[in-house]
């Protein structure tokens, strides 16, 4: 009997410059329908969906489905028994990169991606930042071993983009199409 997987993706918005890639990624996946998502916000999450986009933390959470603390490890989330088609963590910090390569699960983002990892579930990174260190590419190393995807958004210019919501959607189209192993996130991502 082969049990039928939840619809669910755990969306992560992390300190790094780029709220715009969880914000946009979390309504475009309500305006397609069809995948329930679990929002966790970072405290410098927040505070940057404010200083970038003038969101806060009500009207990000509002495009979730659900919405968990990033203090709560004893959410849905933190269990492997809560099935989750994997997780996308936009943006990702350098921190919770780091975090994420060594196991430490120390908040409800990093949890959840320890979990995912453990599940053989998908996470992707969309790691925002440079130059990288030595540290960095290891720790993108270590991630990519565990099965994850290092995904910095960099925008593609051969489209002509008109504008920043352009090139950040072009970004979220690439990241739900990255992987045959994300064919799930394919179809809500209509890429």
């Amino acid at each position: 009997m082969t049990a039928v997987e939840p619809r669910r993706l755990i969306v992560a918005i992390t300190g790094a410059t780029g709220a715009i890639y969880g914000v946009r990624l979390l309504a475009r996946l309500r305006e397609t329908g069809g995948i329930e998502t679990h929002l966790v916000v970072s405290a410098a999450g927040v505070l940057n969906a404010h200083q970038e986009l003038g969101l806060k933390r009500g009207d990000v959470e509002a495009l979730a489905d659900v919405v968990h603390n990033v203090n709560d490890i004893a959410a849905p989330l933190a269990s492997g028994s809560f099935r989750t088609m994997g997780m996308a963590i936009a943006p990702c910090s350098v921190k919770t990169l780091a975090a994420c390569a060594s196991g430490l699960a120390d908040n409800l983002i990093t949890r959840a991606a320890d979990v995912c990892f453990k599940e053989r579930r998908r996470v992707v990174l969309m790691l925002r930042e440079t130059p990288l260190n030595l540290a960095h590419i290891r720790a993108m190393e270590t991630v990519t071993l565990m099965g994850g995807i290092v995904f910095p958004p960099v925008p593609a210019f051969y489209q002509r983009p008109q504008s920043i919501e352009q090139m950040v959607d072009h970004s979220l189209a690439r990241v739900l199409t990255c992987s045959a192993s994300t064919t799930r996130w394919r179809r809500a991502g209509k890429a």
